[in-house]
C-alpha cells in the first residue's frame, strides 16, 4: 500500500488558548516533530504535488516513506499542555487505489485510540473522549468521498463543538455530528503513531513534501 503527502505535510491547527490571548494560533507540524529525514532507512525523495509554483523555480520535493518505516512520538511532544477541544487537521495526500489505512492515530496510556484519521473510501473520523463518546457505531463517516483513488487531495478536518466538517480540495464536503461529551478531553499522556495503528499489521508508503 502506498500513500503520499505533500505541502502542507501534516498540520494540527489550534484555536486560541484563551479568550485573552490575541496572538494567532500556531499550527503543530506533526512531521517536523517526528523528525522525518531522508537519511532514515526506507525514506527517499521524489517530486511533490506541484511541479511549479508562481514565483519559485524549484519544484515541490516530497519524502517517500515505504512500509518499513513506522513513526511515533509521545503526544506530550506535540501538545505540552492540554489537547485542544476544537481543532483542525490539514494534509495533502495521495493514496494508492483501494487503500484503507490510518494516517494518524493518538492513543492514551491504556492503548485506547482517541483520534484517528483514515484514508480510503468513505473515511471515518475516529474520535473518542474520556467518557468513550461517541461510541464506534457513531463515528462520523464521510460516505460521499474516496481518498484512495490514486490522486492528490488537499484534506482538512475542522472540529468545533458537536460537529466535524470535511473540506476536500478547498471545497466543503459536509458537516457531520460528533456526539462527544460537553467537556470532552483527549489525553496527551500516550503516544501518537503515524502511518498505522498499534494493532494493525498494515502500514503504507508515504511521500511528504518539505519545500
Amino acid at each position: 500500500i502506498s500513500f503520499l503527502c505533500s505541502y502542507p505535510p501534516l498540520l494540527l491547527s489550534l484555536p486560541f488558548s484563551s479568550p485573552y490571548d490575541l496572538s494567532p494560533p500556531k499550527p503543530v507540524d506533526v512531521l517536523r516533530i517526528l523528525d522525518l529525514s531522508e537519511d532514515m532507512e526506507g525514506v527517499s525523495l521524489e517530486a511533490g504535488l506541484c511541479t511549479s509554483r508562481e514565483g519559485r523555480e524549484e519544484t515541490d520535493i516530497s519524502f517517500k516513506i515505504n512500509k518499513k518505516v513506522q513513526l511515533s512520538v509521545p503526544t506530550k511532544q506535540l501538545f505540552p499542555g492540554d489537547f485542544p477541544v476544537d481543532f483542525s487537521v490539514l494534509a495533502t495526500v495521495r493514496s494508492q487505489r483501494g487503500a484503507q489505512v490510518f494516517l494518524l492515530s493518538l492513543y492514551d496510556l491504556q492503548g485506547t485510540q482517541q483520534l484517528g484519521l483514515e484514508v480510503g473510501r468513505s473515511p471515518v473520523f475516529l474520535y473518542e473522549d474520556q467518557q468513550g463518546l461517541p461510541p464506534p457505531e457513531l463515528y462520523p463517516t464521510f460516505r460521499k468521498i474516496n481518498l484512495a483513488d490514486g490522486k492528490w487531495h488537499r484534506v482538512a478536518y475542522s472540529v468545533e463543538g458537536q460537529s466535524v466538517t470535511l473540506f476536500l480540495d478547498c471545497e466543503k464536503v459536509e458537516s457531520l455530528e460528533l456526539q462527544r461529551g460537553l467537556n470532552p478531553e483527549v489525553s496527551t499522556e500516550g503516544v501518537t503513531v503515524f502511518g498505522t495503528r498499534l494493532l494493525d499489521d498494515q502500514v503504507f508508503e508515504v511521500g511528504l513534501c518539505w519545500r
